[in-house]
């Protein structure tokens, strides 16, 4: 199967002012693109070919397949990224994400502290997520383009922070960036149906 770049739930001028919607149309237009492109290139012809890209990933990882695991995996973050940012996304959370994260982290001020932490000790290139491990909620980063895909931590929520995520918009600031994340794009919604469907399978 050809693996087609998922599309934006949102116009690429939505998240005005906090990502520009020419930031939104190089990052989604050029970058993501391009990690889809060529993942179709690399898996042409190869068992690869017939798989998800979660199968996809899981086996690159399992072989070494550095390249088919770079690309796929920065293809699929992309997709989870746009679904993680929201036009809405000033709103707060409520429900059982809203109880996790106080029992986690005190209130969600102190999630936002330690997300936040988290994001701006990366050094280099890479990506911050909330997950679920097991019973908990966890903040952790990954470099480059790995991620917690095929592991048994389930990603609820990510903010890229590659420099072409936030450079045309904040040039070198990641603190103001990942300030405008934490404070007016985070889609909730996503990350309480993230967390709906781990609780669901657990209790299948």
């Amino acid at each position: 199967m050809t693996i087609i770049q998922s599309k934006l739930p949102y116009n690429r001028n939505a998240l005005e002012p906090h990502i520009s919607a020419e930031t939104l149309s190089f990052h989604y237009g050029k970058h993501h693109r391009g990690y889809v492109n060529k993942l179709n290139e690399l898996i042409d012809k190869t068992p690869y070919q017939e798989l998800s890209i979660e199968e996809i990933i899981a086996l690159a990882r399992k072989k070494a397949d550095v390249d088919i695991l770079q690309n796929a995996s920065q293809a699929w973050n992309h997709a989870f990224l746009w679904e993680s940012m929201s036009p809405t996304g000033a709103a707060k959370p409520d429900g059982r994400i809203k109880e996790m994260i106080q029992s986690e982290f005190g209130d969600l001020d102190g999630f936002k502290r330690r997300f936040g932490d988290a994001a701006l000790s990366l050094f280099g290139s890479g990506w911050t997520w909330l997950v679920q491990d097991g019973t908990n909620l966890r903040i952790l980063t990954t470099g480059n383009a790995d991620s917690p895909v095929g592991t048994e931590m389930t990603p609820l929520l990510t903010l890229d922070v590659w420099e072409h995520a936030y450079y045309l918009d904040y040039k070198n600031e990641r603190k103001r960036y990942v300030k405008s994340f934490l404070d007016k794009l985070i889609n909730w919604k996503f990350v309480a149906a993230n967390l709906n469907g781990v609780e669901k399978s657990r209790a299948a």
